[in-house]
């Protein structure tokens, strides 16, 4: 029996990527596995993969930009699974192929419309499920909701539309963990380090980086984390029997892979990119210095926070 055998579980955006990676984890702990995007065939195939690894998997198109959709698709699992749901990721997010298009780009220089590309399939869709999720997890009394989030809710990355979409996805989890404390409801934000998707292999790794700023950017995602690793951190804190106690906050996968003990799919250790020896690796000039940081100094997070303080 898996760790979450029984349990009913809604990733939004499983088609590729991280949504895909946590989608398989969950299918593995024994979990019957809802997953939504917008092309039926890689739904299917990623279907399939979730139900070779254990779990029960139900495909279901559904564009988390179309409230239509999104309600929908809530009913459905209402109606089939009683009106159960355990876990709910906040995965979908449409405006990758955006940033590829608006390299370099300020946002005075876009066009206006990157905001929703960027922001209406992510940070809208993910306030909607997570209305009605919650609307079901309250009345069972417990649940899990997680937004997958990023560094860029922190300090500036990639462009404004970005950082300013990452940093309400994590607002959205603190908040909304106020109002679901006394339902035994947990939310939290999820950071995932450098991942590997598909897009990152497409796009990244297979090209041969023309510059050095490209030459730094293929070394971060040549020892990034597979996308699996997500899924492995969700699977680990969903049966914490002290979740409640990190509603509300932000978590970095690096951090919970060091709290459940975990490594990724291939026995790596995950780079923590929080210590000190990480940190002076990519420091031109004090690299040489990493080797010689012991593992275990890391910057603590209050350092973390003050470096992006607006006061």
């Amino acid at each position: 029996m898996g760790a979450l055998s029984g349990w009913v579980c809604l990733v939004t955006g499983a088609s590729r990527g991280i949504g895909k990676g946590i989608a398989l984890q969950l299918g593995e702990a024994g979990a019957t596995v809802y997953i939504t995007g917008r092309n039926s065939l890689t739904l299917g195939e990623t279907a399939g993969e979730v139900e070779a690894r254990g779990g029960a998997c139900v495909p279901v198109t559904c564009d988390s930009s179309k409230d239509d959709e999104i309600r929908s698709l809530f009913d459905r699992i209402g109606r089939e699974q009683k009106g159960r749901l355990d876990i709910l990721v906040n995965n979908a997010y449409g405006g990758v192929q955006t940033y590829f298009d608006n390299l370099g780009k300020t946002f005075w220089e876009m066009p206006p419309s990157v905001w929703d590309d960027m922001n209406s399939v992510g940070l809208r869709g993910h306030y909607i499920c997570s209305v009605y999720a919650a609307r079901m997890m309250v009345q069972a009394g417990r649940g899990l909701i997680v937004i997958i989030s990023s560094t860029g809710g922190l300090r500036y990355d990639f462009n404004v539309p970005y950082g300013v979409g990452k940093a309400a996805c994590d607002r959205l989890a603190c908040d909304g963990a106020v109002e679901l404390r006394g339902a035994g409801v947990a939310m939290v934000s999820l950071w995932p380090g450098a991942v590997r998707t598909e897009t990152v292999l497409e796009n990244v790794l297979s090209r041969d980086p023309g510059s050095k700023a490209e030459e730094e950017i293929w070394e971060v995602f040549e020892s990034a984390e597979t996308p699996e690793l997500s899924g492995k951190c969700i699977v680990a804190l969903a049966a914490d029997k002290k979740l409640m106690s990190l509603s509300g906050k932000v978590l970095l996968t690096c951090d919970l892979s060091r709290r459940y003990n975990l490594r990724d799919l291939d026995g790596r250790e995950v780079l923590d990119s929080t210590s000190l020896r990480f940190l002076f690796s990519r420091v031109p000039g004090l690299s040489w210095l990493s080797p010689f940081i012991p593992s275990f100094l890391r910057v603590p997070k209050f350092v973390l926070t003050l470096t992006a303080s607006k006061f």
